[in-house]
């Protein structure tokens, strides 16, 4: 379905050499991460000749916007269990995933917190026979494993790679892979203490902006200054975030200089239309040189 070609992009910031993962760039819509994570959990669903995939997610959530187009491209049907009112269903988001087969079904906070309890998914099962289940976010075994295939022999000369933190499930998988004179930076984008549980991993917890999907002036100036000076578009929830915390530390100076960064861009782009009209933001916002 998908051909893993990856594209670095290279920059100058502050005496550093930075290298880009536009992982962004692999599909115009199962971007970023979500390929990865899709990808031997579809397989498994044709081992198992199953016709329906079941995912979670919330009203803006790029895996439910990646699982609808991945599902129709491989031929299965798809459900998505999401949080919340229906009302949220003419989002962006939730309009691309039904314009992509995906059939919607709004649930309670209080229903969408039984999404891993085995009795809940044991009923699922016997309410759509033939479905296979992806967790939120493709947070498995599988989605582990297709992550280990992010980073490639090119990408080996990097010492300090970045990548940001949701369910987790992204930087087990490149943990996997990592050389041993290989470090990853883990930015977590949700309000909680993360524990990195993997060697040669650092979570750095300090650069959420008041939580998931949520965001400061200082945020917004960051992401643009980033694209103006780079002409590289970010998301608000993941890649903002990374790329800030990433910035941060090379302006004071906490990266060795003479060791090549790499910082992987874990896509998420869909979900910028929808973040601007929750918040009534402007795209096209002007700011001074926020990190010159």
């Amino acid at each position: 379905m998908i051909s893993y070609q990856p594209i670095i992009n290279h920059i100058d910031y502050n005496g550093y050499q930075i290298g880009i993962l536009r992982l962004d760039l692999i599909h115009p819509d199962i971007s970023g991460n979500k390929w990865f994570k899709l990808k031997y959990n579809l397989e498994q669903a044709k081992k198992e000749n199953n016709h329906t995939i079941i995912t979670f997610g919330g009203a803006f959530s790029n895996h439910i916007a990646a699982t609808a187009v991945a599902s129709k491209l491989a031929d299965f049907k798809s459900i998505g269990i999401i949080r919340g009112e229906e009302t949220s269903a003419n989002n962006p988001t939730l309009s691309f995933a039904k314009q992509n087969g995906m059939e919607l079904l709004f649930v309670s906070r209080t229903e969408y917190s039984q999404k891993n309890d085995s009795g809940y998914l044991q009923r699922l099962r016997y309410m759509y026979p033939g479905a296979y289940i992806i967790p939120e976010g493709g947070d498995n075994k599988l989605g582990q494993k297709g992550c280990e295939e992010i980073l490639i022999a090119d990408m080996f000369k990097y010492k300090n790679i970045f990548c940001a933190y949701g369910t987790g499930t992204t930087y087990k998988g490149i943990s996997k892979s990592l050389l041993p004179h290989q470090k990853l930076n883990v930015i977590n984008v949700l309000n909680f203490e993360a524990i990195a549980t993997e060697p040669q991993t650092t979570i750095l917890n300090n650069f959420h902006f008041g939580g998931y999907a949520k965001h400061t002036k200082e945020l917004l100036d960051f992401k643009t200054w980033f694209e103006n000076t780079y002409s590289i578009p970010l998301d608000y929830v993941y890649t903002a975030k990374l790329f800030f915390a990433a910035f941060k530390l090379m302006k004071e100076e906490k990266l060795e200089k003479n060791n090549p960064i790499l910082i992987i861009h874990c896509g998420g782009l869909q979900g910028n239309k929808g973040y601007e009209e929750r918040y009534n933001l402007n795209p096209n916002r002007q700011v001074n040189d926020a990190q010159g």
